[in-house]
Order: structure tokens, then sequence, then C-alpha cells
């Protein structure tokens, strides 16, 4: 069906003036609230998401904080979960898993990342809200812009830039606590005790989500993240994208309600500009899919509650997708879509597993640099050594050792060993042989766990040289 819309004439305002200006400056952009199920849903993942953000550095586990990432100490604790140095991979394996869901869910979806889990699109609605509560429902934030400066002016500026403060500096404060211990934190906050660089990050982290958060908002999606420049390239004709259906819709004109819009040859959207007025990156829907639309449907709970008004069916301006749009079948199980989630589906099994089965034991052995042998006191052949171990449970490991040999070779003096929670142990080993073999021995040392109790029990093994000298005829 073709269109009837005449094209639309966009006019930039050049700064101060300038005719020679390659930069238009950006009007402030005023989203109305609004209410509806998928703002519903925005707003419940706003909450979920920033509470776990502010609440996980608080909470205790096994006597220490659920989730913190000691620097210093090289330790990840994520709940009962204790990662090190050498644990690093599962980073690489995450990010992987994180890019591949990208485009699972931007392939199936379009921009869901985006409209509810962003951390843009989350801090903003806290911002937002803090605004609506301070300076009052859309046209009275733009009255209020608009005006002179006067007393209620300055006072509700005032609130509301101070409350912005507090939360960004809260925020702030809330990311440093999870690196640094946050109740240590808090009470070096209060005692005026915290080294610079707790106070670099928390002024830092705060002015961060200040500025985005409070000022820049939507220019941060349009202008600065890289995702709305190749998002294009995910999707296909049975992405589902919010859409205008401008077969329905247009032409667009005023009407009152209950008068047959074909009578009048119009179609169902009536103009109103509700789905651009609650936009919070200012954008115009019906114009198609723009880099500025961040999917957060707020233009759809709009729309819906405009047609109920008129009494038209919900859905002009709706999720959907180019094939359905043009009256066919929208495929959902399509190739690339089965493949990422098979390939998604598999390193998430593969990181559960290897989680699970994962050594809680490393173990490394360095031989003595002073000698490569020497004579025992009860007769023999001895080989020196430092055994460096890393208990990488919560718990203390009793071990046992043992060496597997060629020949019968016996340990001296750390045969059992205690390794406490979490800890990194340096122990003196000797390995004793009677009349062994000269020359180069390959040996391993096996390492076992004593009394494990319902856990699995822990295991390390580690290969090292012992040396013989000639015997004497």
């Amino acid at each position: 069906m073709k269109s009837d819309r005449k094209p639309r004439t966009i006019e930039l305002q050049l700064v101060d003036g300038d005719a020679d200006s390659l930069y238009a400056r950006q009007p402030k952009v005023y989203p109305r609230e609004v209410d509806g199920r998928y703002t519903r849903l925005r707003v419940a993942a706003v909450f979920w998401l920033l509470g776990m953000f502010y609440a996980f550095p608080w909470v205790q586990w096994d006597g220490r904080q659920a989730v913190l990432f000691d620097l210093p100490a090289r330790k990840f604790y994520v709940f009962g979960l204790t990662l090190w140095p050498q644990d690093f991979f599962y980073m690489t394996w995450l990010l992987v898993m994180a890019g591949l869901a990208l485009f699972f869910f931007t392939a199936l979806a379009g921009r869901l990342w985006c409209g509810y889990a962003c951390p843009q699109t989350v801090w903003t609605e806290v911002f937002l809200w803090i605004e609506r509560r301070i300076e009052g429902d859309r046209n009275r934030r733009i009255k209020l812009d608009a005006g002179p400066w006067t007393r209620e002016k300055i006072a509700r500026k005032t609130a509301k830039q101070s409350l912005w403060i507090v939360f960004a500096l809260w925020t702030g404060f809330t990311f440093v606590g999870f690196f640094t211990p946050i109740r240590e934190l808090a009470a070096g906050s209060a005692q005026f005790t915290l080294s610079g660089w707790e106070t670099f990050w928390i002024l830092f982290y705060g002015f961060a989500t200040y500025g985005n958060a409070g000022y820049l908002r939507e220019q941060v999606c349009k202008y600065m993240c890289p995702y709305a420049r190749f998002q294009g390239a995910m999707f296909d004709r049975d992405t589902l994208v919010i859409s205008y259906d401008d077969a329905r819709g247009e032409t667009r004109g005023g009407r009152r309600r209950g008068i047959d819009p074909a009578a009048l040859g119009l179609g169902d959207c009536i103009d109103c500009a509700a789905c651009v007025q609650v936009c919070p990156t200012g954008i115009d829907i019906r114009d198609g899919l723009q880099v500025g639309c961040i999917a957060c449907a707020a233009c759809i709970d709009a729309c819906d509650t405009v047609m109920d008004k008129m009494q038209y069916p919900r859905g002009l301006i709706r999720y959907t997708t180019e094939h359905a749009l043009a009256g066919g079948t929208t495929r959902v199980l399509r190739p690339r879509i089965v493949l990422y989630f098979v390939v998604l589906a598999a390193l998430a099994s593969g990181l559960a597993w290897s989680l699970a089965h994962r050594s809680l034991l490393l173990a490394e052995v360095i031989r003595d640099r002073n000698a490569l042998w020497h004579e025992g006191r009860g007769g023999g052949v001895e080989n020196s050594y430092t055994l460096k171990l890393v208990n990488k449970s919560d718990r203390a490991l009793r071990l046992r050792a043992s060496a597997v040999a060629p020949f019968p070779l016996a340990i001296v003096g750390a045969d059992a060993i205690v390794v406490a929670p979490s800890a990194v142990t340096s122990v003196p080993l000797t390995l004793r042989a009677v009349a062994p073999p000269a020359g180069r021995h390959e040996v391993t040392l096996e390492l076992v766990e004593e009394a494990a109790g319902a856990g699995a029990a822990a295991t390390a093994r580690v290969v090292t040289a012992y040396f013989a000298p000639e015997q004497s005829p």
C-alpha cells in the first residue's frame, strides 16, 4: 500500500547563527512518563539490576563479603566460589559468552540489551525519576526550563542537583565496595581515612554516573555507543523490532472518538505525537527504525493507551518483523538463531562443568639450586626441593604426599601437609633413595587430600627431576 504521507522537512538550528558551522545543537529531550506492560517490565529490570549492584557488597558469605574482587590479594570471591589469577581464563570464557549472547538476542529481538539492561538505560531511569519527582511532569519541566530564574526554580534545581550528586556518589562508593571490603570502606569514609586511590575512584565513577545519566543521557546512546552503529549488521527480515504499521496508520489526522477513520480517508494514527513525547531519545518511530531507538518500547505503551481511548485495535506500534509487516510469515527458528543458541548452550554447559570440576589445589616444585644431590645422614642419596601449594578452596586441606619413581623413593619430613583455606604455603621437601641408579630420573609427586568430607577430594600431581651420582665400586 502506497502511503500518501508528505515528506517531512527537518530544520536544524545552527549554533550562534553561524552559517558555516557543521554542528547543530540538539534540543533537550523531555520524555513523558508512561504506563504499560513494557514500562512495568523495564521498571522491574531496573529494580532487579540496581538491587543486585547496591546489595551484593553488603551480603556476607561464610564470614566474608559475598562478592569481592580483592586485587591486592589476587583473589575474586563470588559467593562460595574463590577465583585466583590462574582462573583468569574464565573471564575470557564469560566475555565470549557475553558476545554470543548479544548476537543471539539482537538477531532474535533487536536491542533488548539497550532497552532493559544497559547501565546507561538503568541509571538514566533513576535520574529521570528524581527529576520528575522534583520538577514535575513533562509540561512543567519544559515550562520551568523556559522560564526565568525565580526562587521556586532555584529551589527545585538545587534539590534535583543535590539528590543527583548524592546518588552518584553513593554509586561510586558502591562500585569501589566491590574491590575494597565495603564495611571497611564505610568506616574509612566516616573517619576520613580513605586512601587516595579509593577517594579518586569514588569521585571518578560518581562523576561518570552523574554526567552520563544526568546530562548526556540519549547522547550516549545516539553518538557514543558503538553498538548503535553495527546493530544493523545483526538484523534480518525476521528480527523482532519496534515498528510503526505504516499501512494501517497512514494517512494521519485528528478526529473525534467513535468516527470511522476510513470515512474520513484517514488511517488509525491520530497524529497525537504521544510516541515521540515518551521516547527517551526523542526520535519519531513513525519515520522507521533509527539509530536512536533503544527498543525500550515506551512508544508501544503510549500508542496502545491512545488506541484504547479511541476504541481501535492495539498494535499500531508493536514488536514485529519486516516479513510480518509485508504480509509474510515470521521465521523464529532460522539457521543463525539455532547456531547461536547451540554454541551458547555448549559454552554455558562447559563453563558450569569446568567450575564444578576445577582443581582446588595447585602445586609447583622448585629444586634446591645449591646442589643436585647430597648424602643423607643415615645413608642414601637425597635431593632437596621446595613445594609451593595453593589452596583455592575455603576449607583447610590436609594432604598426604607420595612419590612415584622407577625405583624405591621415600619422602623425608613432609609426607603430611596442612594448607590453610585460600592460602599459599611453601613446604621444604626431601626425596631419599638407597643406591639409586645414576643420572637424572623423572619423579611424580602426588598430593591427595585426606578426609575430604562431602566434597570432592583435592588432588594435584607435579613432575620433577631426581639426580643420583655414579656409585663407587
